[in-house]
């Protein structure tokens, strides 16, 4: 199955996006860079919300960059994922940020394959505040592949 026949096939809501004040995604020769996407699930990691929150705020972030990346290029397909950036609102003590955005990086795992394109680079960062007090955001940078 393709990288958007498996998107589809786990139901990942696509849907057509009016342009905003920033754009969702920038492509500049064969990249594509996604501004941050927030998840709807708000609060701290390491004051009320567990890892398993948190990995579940990490995979809405990546369904809603699926949607940005499905607006701006058409296709799931031919996409390789480079990069990405995960934010974990979090206390000074919370220390597995990793683990919270292993369910961004799973969910692309799943869909462009684990050790084919889907392997990416990533860095995983707790910050004391995120906009709109949402527990995780993430960007991320894909590679449209000729």
């Amino acid at each position: 199955m393709s990288p958007q026949e498996k998107a589809l096939a786990l139901k990942i809501p696509f849907a057509k996006q009016e342009p905003g004040y920033l754009a969702m995604v920038a492509k500049t020769g064969n990249l594509l860079f996604t501004s941050g996407h927030v998840s709807d699930i708000k609060g701290k990691l390491g004051a009320g919300l567990s890892v398993d929150q948190g990995r579940s705020a990490a995979r809405e972030c990546a369904v809603k960059i699926l949607n940005s990346v499905w607006n701006a290029h058409g296709t799931l397909d031919g996409l390789r994922v480079v990069k990405l950036l995960g934010c974990v609102n979090s206390t000074l003590e919370f220390d597995e940020q990793h683990l919270v955005i292993n369910g961004c990086s799973d969910l692309l795992h799943e869909i462009f394959g684990k050790t084919g394109d889907g392997y990416h680079a990533r860095s995983a960062l707790g910050f004391a505040q995120i906009p709109t007090n949402s527990a995780v955001e993430v960007e991320a940078i894909f590679e449209i592949k000729t």
